[in-house]
Parts: structure tokens; C-alpha cells; sequence
């Protein structure tokens, strides 16, 4: 049997206003009641005012079509008469848990400005926390495998350093050549006019020895190797893989991070050699077109006037900073947590984290390296 459609009646009793409401008061009722409030609020001519309700015609109810009369009534004080007591239970229900909505809140832009910067620095110092304690646990199952070598998965290592390393070489190999032309080109430039144009060489030189070659590298390797080893790790997450590792005991810092870490620092030197390497094959093409110089007379210069700890420098903050990127891409791929967008933001946060790391690093050796006269 269907359910009778609600009705309402505004009337006077004893110079009060009652509503009278009759029929069934459910969620599946109530549908276009506003429009019949409306047209009884007119036929009444009476406007909303506390009013005692008379639901003792109610046949059905529940709690939608409880609060819908305690609207008609005005609130949450109205006295409700009803013939039926779970009826007056379920009123007493919704009246004991009616309340007026919060006030809409004006943030002022300051507060909300302090708000979102001590946010960020308690999530900066928790992630800082978090990648520490990834560090140590990297270091703990790499001294394990140090003391037993056969759990240095040695063809992983091999299959990593092909993508990091291999497949990487033209792309650093054409943009370091590139920045190598760029610096000799403003080189001379800027040299001509105190007639010290030769001096271009050294500034090649050291440039891309000290800072250039291995920075660029770094930007690029964290860019597409780091960017990689997040998107990898966090594909496995999303799809379980990491947790089924971790069911028949296999320890997933063992067999996806060491291997990517191993692969990187032993990489990030060989890549940051054959970047400086084109950097001065620019360097002499421009230098060649802008100097008239020959390929052996750049070189020459270049071996006489740039010393070999320009060329160590470099070489030392490699490995550094191919540890540095390969462990925050493996880090930001273990939090990868539910679905493919995940994926996507940790990717974007894990390049940008590792070339801002890339850069206070090199920061840190540059004073290093200049308290200690190198």
C-alpha cells in the first residue's frame, strides 16, 4: 500500500497558531514539501512563528520528516502533540540534537598566513624526521649485506646502472655541451672589454670542474632517475607488491632501495665526468669561433691553468649527491598510499625535494671546500 502524501493546515486555536500535518512523514515523502508549506503559508496568510504542531493524524514517521515538522513549528522548544509514543519518542530525539548552525567564520588573512606556516614547518620537520629514520634503516641492511656480500643482488645493481647511468648519457651529454658553449660565449663577452678574453678558458674550466658539470648532472638525474624510482616503488605500492614482499618475508629496502642506491652512487660520478667532459668540448667550440683558438691550444691552456682539485671537487660531491637523490625517490615512492594520484604528487615532491637537497648540499661543500683553501 502506498504511503499517504503529507499535508499541513495552519489554523487558531484559542487565538495560538497551530499546524496541523497529517499523512506519512518520511524521507521518501518529503519531496517538493517546501512548495506545500509554502502554498498553506499563503492559504493561512500567517507567517512562521512559534506554533504548537498537531501531529496526532501522522501515520508514518522517521527522523527526516520529524525535523521537517519541528521546522514548521519553529525550533527546537515548539510542543509537539502526537497520539502515538514512539512517535513522541522519536520527536524528543531529533528536538534533544536540534541546533542552530555555527556562525560562518571570517578567517582573517593574517592568522590564516601563521596558520599555513607553522602547518608546513611541523610537516618539514616531520618529513625530515621520517627520511632520517629511511637513512638509518638503509644503512643497517647495508652493513647486513656488507657482512654476507650474497645479498648484494648484483644483477639488479647491473640493470639499474644501464637506466641511470647508460641511458642517460646523451641527455646530460647534450646539455652540458650546451652550457659549456653558453659560459665561454658570456666568457668573452664580458672578458673583451678589459682585453682578458683568454682568460675564457679558465672560466670554462673551473666552472664546469667545481660546480656546473656535477650540479647540472645532479638536476638532470634527479629529474629522470630519482623522478623514476618514485614512480617504480609507488606503481608496486598501489598495487600491493610491496606488502606481498613484505607477507613472504622479503625486506623491500633490501631488493628495491639498495640496489637503486648503489646503482646512483656509483653512477652520478661516471655521469658527472662525461658532463664535465662535454662542457669543455663546448667550451672549445665556442672558444674556437669566438678566440680563434685551436682544440690544443684550449686544452693546453686548460692544463696549465686549471688545477686538478677543481676537477676533484666535482667528483667528490657526486656520489653525494647521486646517495642523497636515489634515497629520497625511494622514500617518496614507499609513501605512495592508495591510488594512481598519489603516485603523481610524490613524483613532483620527490624531484623537488632532491634538487633543493642537491643545491644546500653543494652549498655546504662549497664553504667546505673554501675553509679549507681547495
Amino acid at each position: 500500500m502506498a504511503d499517504v502524501e503529507p499535508s499541513i493546515r495552519f489554523t487558531q486555536r484559542a487565538g495560538k497558531p497551530v499546524v496541523e500535518v497529517a499523512g506519512a512523514w518520511t524521507v521518501f515523502t518529503l519531496r517538493g514539501i517546501q512548495r506545500k508549506i509554502e502554498q498553506a503559508l499563503r492559504a493561512a496568510g500567517t507567517g512562521k512563528a512559534n506554533r504548537v504542531v498537531d501531529a496526532k493524524a501522522v501515520k508514518r514517521l522517521d527522523t527526516a520528516g520529524a525535523l521537517e515538522i519541528l521546522k514548521l513549528a519553529g525550533g527546537p522548544d515548539s510542543q509537539v502533540e502526537t497520539a502515538d509514543k514512539a512517535h513522541a519518542d522519536l520527536f524528543k530525539v531529533v528536538q534533544d540534537n536540534m541546533c542552530e548552525a555555527p556562525p560562518e567564520r571570517h578567517p582573517n588573512w593574517f592568522a590564516h598566513w601563521l596558520e599555513e606556516i607553522g602547518r608546513n614547518t611541523i610537516h618539514f620537520y616531520e618529513q625530515i624526521i621520517n627520511l632520517c629514520a629511511f637513512f638509518g634503516e638503509i644503512l643497517v641492511t647495508f652493513v647486513e649485506a656488507c657482512v654476507h656480500p650474497k645479498r648484494f643482488r648484483l644483477s639488479a645493481i647491473v640493470r639499474q646502472m644501464y637506466e641511470v647511468w647508460i641511458r642517460a648519457l646523451v641527455i646530460v651529454g647534450v646539455l652540458t655541451f650546451l652550457i659549456g658553449v653558453v659560459i665561454a660565449y658570456q666568457g668573452v663577452q664580458q672578458l673583451k672589454q678589459f682585453g682578458a678574453e683568454t682568460f675564457t678558458v679558465e672560466a670554462v674550466g673551473i666552472g664546469m670542474f667545481r660546480e656546473l658539470g656535477v650540479l647540472l648532472t645532479a638536476i638532470i638525474v634527479a629529474g629522470r632517475s630519482g623522478s623514476a624510482f618514485t614512480a617504480q616503488i609507488g606503481t608496486m605500492q598501489v598495487n600491493q607488491e610491496v606488502d606481498a614482499m613484505r607477507t613472504i618475508g622479503l625486506n623491500p629496502i633490501e631488493w628495491l632501495v639498495l640496489p637503486r642506491i648503489t646503482a646512483l652512487i656509483i653512477s652520478m660520478p661516471l655521469l658527472a665526468f662525461w658532463g664535465d667532459m662535454a662542457g669543455l668540448l663546448g667550451g672549445a667550440v665556442a672558444c674556437t669561433i669566438y678566440l680563434d683558438f685551436t682544440f690544443v691550444q684550449f686544452f693546453d691552456r686548460l692544463r696549465d691553468t686549471v688545477g686538478a682539485w677543481h676537477f676533484y671537487t666535482g667528483m667528490i660531491k657526486a656520489p653525494v649527491f647521486g646517495a642523497i637523490i636515489a634515497t629520497i625517490g625511494c622514500f617518496e615512492g614507499l609513501q605512495v598510499r592508495g591510488s594512481a594520484e598519489s603516485v603523481g604528487q610524490l613524483t613532483t615532491k620527490s624531484v623537488v625535494e632532491s634538487i633543493f637537497c642537491v643545491i644546500v648540499l653543494d652549498a655546504i661543500f662549497s664553504i667546505i671546500f673554501l675553509l679549507a683553501g681547495v
